[in-house]
């Protein structure tokens, strides 16, 4: 049934199939044979037992797995997986052609994008609950909010960008990869979170953006009683500092949770700080007060 419906949406024209591998450079193999049409050129591989039980989506080694019986009558999910996949790649292409103009990473490798952006901002996603309001602080060049959003189309999210045309470009992005339920602020955290987007998010996300200790006075003001931060580190060690501003804030080290990128590029973490009581109204300090002297 799989198939068929893979079939019937151009997706592959198969007689019969057991085993398909595209490789990054987009090249694919079927296994027995079949033609193929037009999938995404991203590091996969797709696995489908003849007896229709099992397939398995493979990408840069991650293993997804869905039974096909838990499924039920929801035969789509192969094809969903690969429309986001396509989403990703045009995503790559965005960043890459924007780049230039808007100043928006050092990194420009296809594999270094799919790694150290896609895969680094993806990983955060079990975290956040389903129809969940989020806020991203110091989008820039969309992450983790773009990645995010496509793999978690259930997410109400807004961005936060100081940078103006930072903004143009994730508003055409959005549009681009036609993201519902999704809008591009233009602002200053230290200024916003003193607007109606105080304290009513379900969750805040950055990376990037700044060390912890300053980070959670950008970040925990927009976060509402009982949601949570989620920052996205390179260095642990930053979790320390950061532990009495977190508290003065209105936080709560919830759990931090280290993690290897693949391909050996680099380790990283995830710091989730739940908001356990409102922050005093007298935070966010202006941007200068907290450069020069952090909680």
């Amino acid at each position: 049934d799989l198939l068929q419906d893979a079939r019937e949406s151009g997706y592959f024209d198969i007689s019969e199939i057991n085993y398909a591998v595209m490789e990054p450079s987009g090249k694919i193999s079927f296994l027995p044979k079949a033609n193929y049409h037009s999938v995404t050129p991203y590091d996969m591989k797709l696995k489908v037992e003849k007896n229709g039980l099992c397939a398995n989506l493979v990408i840069d080694g991650n293993i997804m797995e869905k039974n096909i019986e838990a499924i039920g009558h929801d035969r789509k999910w192969l094809l969903k997986r690969l429309e986001k996949e396509g989403k990703l790649q045009k995503f790559k292409e965005l960043l890459k052609f924007y780049n230039n103009q808007f100043n928006l990473t050092a990194i420009t490798s296809d594999e270094e994008i799919e790694i150290k952006h896609f895969e680094d901002s993806i990983f955060g996603e079990k975290w956040i609950t389903n129809g969940a309001k989020l806020l991203d602080v110091g989008s820039g060049g969309g992450f983790p909010s773009i990645p995010l959003k496509i793999v978690r189309e259930d997410i109400d999210m807004t961005l936060l960008e100081a940078t103006g045309k930072k903004c143009t470009y994730l508003e055409i992005v959005a549009k681009e990869l036609e993201l519902k339920n999704l809008k591009v602020v233009n602002g200053r955290a230290e200024e916003m979170a003193f607007s109606s987007m105080r304290e009513s998010y379900d969750f805040v996300t950055a990376r990037a953006v700044a060390r912890l200790n300053v980070l959670v006075e950008y970040c925990l003001p927009f976060v509402k009683l009982g949601g949570k931060m989620i920052a996205y580190k390179g260095d642990i060690k930053e979790v320390e500092e950061a532990k009495n501003a977190i508290k003065v804030l209105g936080g709560e080290i919830e759990e931090v949770v280290e993690y290897n990128l693949s391909k050996d590029m680099g380790k990283r973490c995830l710091v989730i700080i739940k908001k356990v009581s409102l922050t005093d109204k007298k935070y966010p300090r202006s941007n200068g007060k907290i450069k020069k002297k952090a909680l």
